[in-house]
């Protein structure tokens, strides 16, 4: 009888404060994730750009700056929303390694989260950073399309690219220490996909539409592989991706792939090349 009047005080405790069931979600998910690995607490090695509260629950900007230590290299990005139906939201992995990166991708928040971006280092070493993200309410992995699903469908896969130059890719300090670093690029990547998250019901049928969202994108540079994001429900509804790469970039190829297997590709060259 004691234990159970316990456990039932910790529920209560944890429904009534909400930090407390998310310290315990963070827990299971950073044990199911990495097991019994060390992560260490970020510091200003990540720097995440995050809304307060999101002002529009199923298109929210996320984003991060991470530089690890000097001498370390950047071979893995997960992007953890803690509380979402599907927390492991999105994952960077580099097929060449980079000593720093930056992204922004638009993501649903279904409701008040925790965010970890965790940044995992080439020499094993797991570095974390957290925020909270309050959200307006939308419940936004349930929410209705916002597109007609005949016009999605029709354009779906169609992606545009831009590459351009980083805004402050590097701090003063960076470049008197190493002038000859060539400032690094931008791509920004928008993708026509209706990222149904299984969870959203059509309004005239009223029954429940399949799950189907992004699940692959693979981009290369000059023709080298660069970097593969894996997706999730989380992603938004024609997603934009933006994310750094190196800044002699010139020829950028990216493949999407999509849970049902549909496959398509776009190209983007600097002009003169």
């Amino acid at each position: 009888m004691k234990t159970t009047t316990l456990m039932i005080s910790a529920m209560a405790m944890a429904l009534a404060n909400p930090v407390i069931a998310a310290n315990e979600t963070w827990q299971d998910l950073r044990e199911a994730l990495f097991e019994d690995r060390v992560l260490t607490p970020a510091d200003k090695s990540i720097v995440i750009d995050a809304p307060y509260r999101s002002q529009e629950d199923a298109r929210t900007r996320i984003g991060a700056h991470i530089k690890p230590p000097q001498g370390r290299y950047i071979g893995k990005v997960t992007l953890v929303l803690d509380e979402n139906p599907m927390p492991v939201s999105a994952v960077f992995s580099f097929d060449q390694p980079v000593p720093t990166f930056q992204f922004e991708v638009t993501m649903r928040v279904n409701g008040p989260t925790p965010l970890h971006i965790v940044a995992e280092t080439t020499d094993g070493q797991l570095y974390v950073a957290e925020t909270f993200v309050k959200t307006s309410g939308q419940g936004a992995c349930s929410a209705p399309p916002g597109t007609d699903e005949e016009l999605a469908l029709a354009t779906l896969g169609n992606m545009a690219i831009s590459i351009s130059e980083l805004d402050a890719a590097n701090t003063l300090e960076d470049q008197m220490a190493a002038p000859s670093v060539v400032p690094d690029k931008k791509v920004d990547l928008e993708i026509s996909h209706p990222s149904h998250s299984g969870m959203q019901m059509d309004q005239i049928s009223l029954l429940f539409i399949p799950m189907r969202y992004i699940e692959n994108v693979e981009i290369d540079l000059d023709g080298q592989g660069f970097v593969d994001v894996t997706g999730s429900i989380s992603l938004s509804e024609n997603p934009r991706l933006s994310l750094s790469v190196p800044g002699e970039t010139n020829n950028v190829d990216v493949t999407m792939t999509d849970t049902d297997g549909t496959v398509s590709k776009a190209s983007k060259s600097l002009a003169g090349f």
